[in-house]
C-alpha cells in the first residue's frame, strides 16, 4: 500500500514536470511566443532545471535539448521506480534489464507528448467554441497547427465546422495504441 502511494506521488511529480518541459520544448521548437499565461507558467516551473543544463547542453538543429533531455529523464525514473517496486532484484542484477528501460523511457517520453498533444487539441476545440478570443487560443492554435495543416488540406470544413481536430485526435489514439 505504502508502495503504491508512492509510485501515485513520483507519477504526479513527475508526469507535471515532464509535461511542462515537453511543453517548453513544444513551444521553442514551434516558434510559439513565451508571452502568455501559460508560456509564463512553463517557464517559471522549469527555469531552475533548463537554465543550468543550456551551459552543459547545447541546442541541437534549433531544438532545445535542455528541455527534451530532463523530460526523458523524469519518465525513465518513473519506469525505473514501477520495474523495481514490481520486479525481483534477480533482474536487477544482469545489466540485460538497462535497454529495456532506456527504450521505455523513449516510449514513455513519445506517450507524453501525445497526451499533450491531444489536450492541446481538445483545449484548441474548447475555446473556439467557448471563448474564441481568449488570449490562450493564439498559443494553442500555434502549437496544434503544425499537425492539423495537413489534415486541413486533405478534409475541408463542412460548413463552419472543422473536423481536423477530431481527426487528429483519432490519429494520435492510434498511434497510443502501437506505442
Amino acid at each position: 500500500m505504502a508502495g503504491q502511494a508512492v509510485l501515485f506521488l513520483l507519477q504526479v511529480v513527475t508526469g507535471v514536470l515532464s509535461v511542462a518541459l515537453l511543453l517548453r520544448f513544444y513551444m521553442q521548437a514551434f516558434r510559439v511566443s513565451f508571452n502568455n499565461q501559460v508560456g509564463t507558467f512553463v517557464v517559471d516551473l522549469t527555469n531552475w532545471l533548463v537554465k543550468p543544463l543550456r551551459k552543459a547542453l547545447p541546442g541541437l538543429w534549433g531544438l532545445d535539448l535542455a528541455s527534451l533531455l530532463p523530460a526523458y529523464l523524469l519518465q525513465l525514473v518513473f519506469v525505473v521506480a514501477v520495474v523495481s517496486l514490481q520486479g525481483d532484484s534477480e533482474a536487477w542484477s544482469a545489466l540485460n534489464l538497462l535497454p529495456v528501460l532506456l527504450w521505455q523511457g523513449v516510449l514513455a517520453t513519445l506517450r507524453m507528448s501525445i497526451y499533450l498533444l491531444i489536450g492541446a487539441l481538445l483545449v484548441q476545440a474548447v475555446l473556439s467554441w467557448v471563448s474564441p478570443y481568449s488570449p490562450l487560443i493564439q498559443p494553442v492554435g500555434q502549437l496544434t497547427r503544425p499537425f492539423l495543416a495537413p489534415i486541413q488540406r486533405l478534409v475541408p470544413r463542412i460548413g463552419v465546422v472543422d473536423l481536423s481536430p477530431l481527426i487528429a485526435i483519432v490519429l494520435a489514439q492510434l498511434v497510443l495504441m502501437f506505442l
